[in-house]
């Protein structure tokens, strides 16, 4: 089965869908009968990011360099010519990504939606995210065989707002990455800390977070919060508060570091696709404090804490639980997080792609 996958993302420092895309190719790599074609227009520079992602990967390259390429994949997307057969031969399966859409003349055509937020909620991503998503969301339930979800929650919004049939869909949850486990070094730091990572975006609901910590070190005045991954700017200075660190972007290095020095994850989003910094850090040893929202449902399983994160005394309260109860929540994380691995969220999607090339496609 040759499967030619568009790895664009790849281009740019790796974030969750560059870090699912890359854990993805890893698991369909370890199949003896999938032959796999990393294939992109890059910006350049982009394709030193692409290369470094897929080194050890058993995996054919055809990144192209091209200028401007974020406007020649929507132009080549939206004009619906030049097949991508053209480029990288006959395949049996074409899986693109957010960023392009292109035609392919046959073969099994899928995509992966991460979540729905552009759709769901409008007013929290900028109008180029909105527009870009949309488009695609709209390319994918007229035109895919098999679309990848990465929880069942998302798959469940994908079948009733893209009006997509079940049998179409295809749920493969993320992996957790060797690197994220209890064993390793730890930041040297005198006094504990609470972590968080995330993204600016106003779903992150960081400034819940902030507040709910500020009542915390009343009681707690030795802990510190750091928010990994937050950039610095006018939105950052709004998380400023006494004990609170902004890191910015860190590796992954850095990050397993971090996950397994805290006390205790905290993660306050309002609405995710799966949320894996949960089962990251559980898989770090780490107790972890969760929104309530549904979508982080998977992620959290029965091992983490649950709360509001919008009642800043209630979210106070539970995180001083999750540091008061380490011991018993650490061990029902770890076996939480054994359940997600790369390579079964790769043999999902290959039975994705063989179920619709022994049904003929089913668009």
């Amino acid at each position: 089965m040759r499967v030619v996958v568009d790895v664009t993302p790849l281009s740019h420092p790796r974030t969750g869908i560059g870090n699912y895309l890359r854990g993805l190719l890893g698991g369909l790599a370890l199949l003896d009968d999938v032959e796999l074609v990393a294939f992109g227009p890059v910006r350049p520079g982009g394709k030193h990011y692409a290369e470094l992602a897929l080194a050890g990967l058993d995996i054919q390259q055809r990144l192209r360099v091209v200028p401007a390429a974020h406007f020649w994949r929507t132009a080549w997307s939206r004009a619906g010519r030049l097949s991508v057969e053209r480029f990288v031969g006959a395949f049996d399966v074409f899986h693109f990504s957010d960023w392009m859409y292109p035609p392919q003349r046959g073969g099994i055509r899928a995509t992966t939606i991460y979540d729905l937020v552009p759709l769901q909620f409008p007013e929290w991503v900028a109008a180029r995210t909105r527009s870009m998503h949309t488009a695609k969301y709209r390319n994918a339930a007229s035109t895919c065989d098999v679309i990848v979800c990465i929880s069942h929650h998302t798959a469940r919004e994908v079948a009733e707002r893209l009006e997509v049939s079940p049998e179409r869909l295809a749920v493969a949850h993320p992996g957790v990455d060797e690197r994220f486990s209890p064993a390793g070094p730890r930041p040297e730091r005198a006094q504990p800390y609470l972590l968080s990572v995330s993204t600016l975006e106003p779903r992150k609901n960081l400034r819940a977070l902030v507040d709910a910590f500020s009542l915390l070190r009343r009681r707690r005045p030795d802990v510190s919060l750091l928010i990994a991954g937050a950039e610095e700017g006018v939105e950052a200075a709004a998380l400023q508060g006494d004990g609170v660190e902004l890191l910015g972007y860190v590796g992954n290095e850095e990050l397993a570091r971090l996950y397994r020095g805290a006390a205790a994850f905290a993660y306050p989003s309002r609405f995710e696709g799966f949320g894996m910094p949960i089962v990251e850090a559980m898989a770090s040893g780490t107790p972890v404090v969760a929104g309530a929202d549904a979508s982080l449902d998977g992620a959290s399983g029965a091992a983490a804490l649950r709360v509001d994160p919008d009642d800043a005394d209630a979210f106070a309260l539970t995180l001083e639980q999750a540091l008061d109860e380490r011991d018993a929540l650490v061990p029902a994380g770890i076996e939480h997080a054994r359940g997600f691995t790369w390579e079964a969220c790769g043999r999902a999607v290959a039975d994705a792609y063989r179920r619709a090339l022994r049904d003929g496609g089913q668009p």
